[in-house]
């Protein structure tokens, strides 16, 4: 997607998620048209600066693209309310960054015309510009209809990610593949550091990262990352 094609884009959703995405699509020359209200509005200005906070209505009926970064268990009423609005416009790109899901949540907006993507940055976000360098080492799960899965794509890669194609009748499958990678890991990690401090360990963080580090290199290493059939051609 070039300068040409430039969007107005407008975040619904101002938790860690969509101030990143937001960055990450400004500095590739898109123009924010707004973000919702957040309970960070301090961290929020730091990531976004002077980006008008707007309600979720008024940010799709000014948007091109409309991201969706908010909690999965809140996503299809999000959309459907949106639509019981009136908000959807014919044409619209309207993308959301849920692991779980693929287009078929974004329904209600694709039958008043939208256009549905989904696309998962594969990281875990801290909501502060260290994200943005995270996303140019990460991988993207990628889900739209087939004529418009290079727009997906290519949104991706602006995000500064590698997109891989997630077909619809997969993302059950994948999403449950993050939320064990990412809710497992930090349960284990915790109840390790826990250990460590009734053992009398004053830092264990910093005693566990390398680690965990040097672990989980292993791991991925006898996962066979990279290799031919994982699908994902090495960097």
């Amino acid at each position: 997607m070039s300068q040409a094609s430039r969007l107005g884009v407008g975040l619904v959703g101002a938790g860690r998620v969509g101030p990143v995405i937001g960055a990450a699509l400004a500095g590739a020359g898109h123009a924010l048209t707004g973000i919702t209200a957040g309970s960070d509005p301090d961290r929020v200005e730091a990531v976004l600066p002077g980006v008008p906070v707007l309600a979720a209505d008024e940010i799709v009926r000014r948007s091109e693209l409309v991201i969706l970064a908010v909690p999965t268990a809140e996503l299809a009423g999000l959309v459907a309310g949106l639509a019981e609005l009136g908000a959807w416009q014919p044409g619209q790109l309207v993308l959301h960054t849920s692991a779980a899901h693929g287009t078929g949540v974004l329904a209600p907006a694709a039958s008043r015309g939208a256009i549905p993507l989904a696309v998962h940055p594969a990281i875990t976000f801290t909501g502060t510009s260290i994200d943005l360098r995270q996303l140019r080492d990460a991988f993207a799960a990628v889900t739209a209809p087939p004529a418009v899965l290079p727009i997906a794509q290519a949104l991706a890669v602006e995000l500064g990610c590698e997109p891989v194609v997630v077909a619809e009748g997969d993302r059950a499958v994948y999403g449950e593949a993050i939320a064990t990678a990412t809710e497992f890991s930090a349960s284990i990690v915790g109840q390790a550091a826990r250990l460590l401090r009734d053992a009398g360990v004053s830092a264990p963080g910093r005693f566990l990262t390398p680690l965990v580090h040097s672990t989980v290199d292993r791991a991925l290493v006898e996962a066979g990352d990279g290799a031919p059939e994982d699908g994902l051609a090495p960097r």
